[in-house]
C-alpha cells in the first residue's frame, strides 16, 4: 500500500452527475450513438504506451473509459489488473456484459471518478480530461495524484488545440498543462504525438507524467 501522505482533496467538485455535462448528457450520447470521439479501435499512442509496461500485474485505471478499446488490448497482452470507470450506466452495463467471463482480470465500475478510491501504478488518459469542464482541471490533477501509487504514471493524450463550440471537448496548450501538472508530477514527456489517429494528427500531445513524492509536491506548491 502507498504510505505517502496524500495531498488532501480540498474543494472537491460537485458530483459529475450534477455538472452541466453530467451523467444524463453522456448516457444519452451512447443511447443515440452520438459518439464522434470514438475511434472504434485502441488509440495507437495508447497501444505504444501499454507496450512499454513490462509488469503484467500492474494495476491500471482507465477513467471515463468509453468503449474501452484500450482495455481489450490490455487483456490481449496478458494484463491481469485493469479497472474501468465511467459515469454512463448504459455503457457500463454493456461493458460488464462484454467482460463477464474475464472478471478476474478486469472490473467495470459505474461511478464518479472524483469519488473513486483505489491505488494504481498506471492511469491511462484518453479523451477524459477534455470532456471535463475546465473548472474541474485542478481537481482532476489532485485526484490523479491521490489515486496513483508512489512513482505511478499518468500516460496518454491531451489536446493541443482549442475548440470553438460550447461544451466538450475542451482544449488546451502545453504551457497550460505544464503549469497545471508540474507541481504534482515529473513531466517525463509532453510533446506532439506522431502516433495519433489520422483524424487527430497534429492536434494531440503524448504525455507521461510520474507522480512526485509528497515532499517534492508540497515544496513546489509552497513556491506558488
Amino acid at each position: 500500500m502507498n504510505t505517502e501522505k496524500q495531498e488532501p482533496l480540498c474543494c472537491a467538485p460537485e458530483p459529475l452527475s450534477e455538472q452541466p455535462y453530467g451523467q444524463e448528457f453522456w448516457n444519452s450520447k451512447y443511447q443515440v450513438g452520438e459518439t464522434g470521439w470514438d475511434l472504434n479501435a485502441a488509440s495507437p499512442a495508447l497501444v505504444h504506451a501499454i507496450d512499454g509496461i513490462s509488469d503484467k500485474n500492474a494495476s491500471i485505471l482507465i477513467p471515463g473509459c468509453g468503449n474501452a478499446y484500450e482495455a481489450d488490448y490490455l487483456l490481449e497482452q496478458g494484463f491481469t489488473n485493469v479497472t474501468l470507470i465511467d459515469i454512463a450506466p448504459d455503457l457500463v452495463n454493456a461493458l460488464k456484459a462484454r467482460y463477464a467471463d474475464q472478471s478476474d482480470r478486469i472490473r467495470v465500475i459505474e461511478g464518479d471518478f472524483f469519488a473513486h478510491e483505489g491505488e494504481y501504478n498506471y492511469i491511462l488518459e484518453q479523451t477524459f480530461f477534455c470532456a471535463l469542464p475546465p473548472l474541474l482541471r485542478s481537481a482532476y490533477v489532485r485526484k490523479m495524484y491521490h489515486l496513483l501509487a508512489s512513482e505511478g504514471h499518468l500516460m496518454g493524450l491531451l489536446f493541443n488545440r482549442e475548440f470553438e463550440q460550447e461544451g466538450p471537448p475542451y482544449g488546451g496548450t502545453a504551457e497550460e498543462y505544464q503549469a497545471l501538472f508540474g507541481p504534482h508530477f515529473h513531466i517525463l514527456h509532453m510533446a506532439d504525438c506522431d502516433l495519433s489517429h489520422p483524424k487527430r494528427l497534429g492536434t494531440e500531445l503524448y504525455i507521461d507524467f510520474e507522480k512526485k513524492c509528497a515532499a517534492c509536491a508540497n515544496l513546489e506548491l509552497n513556491k506558488k
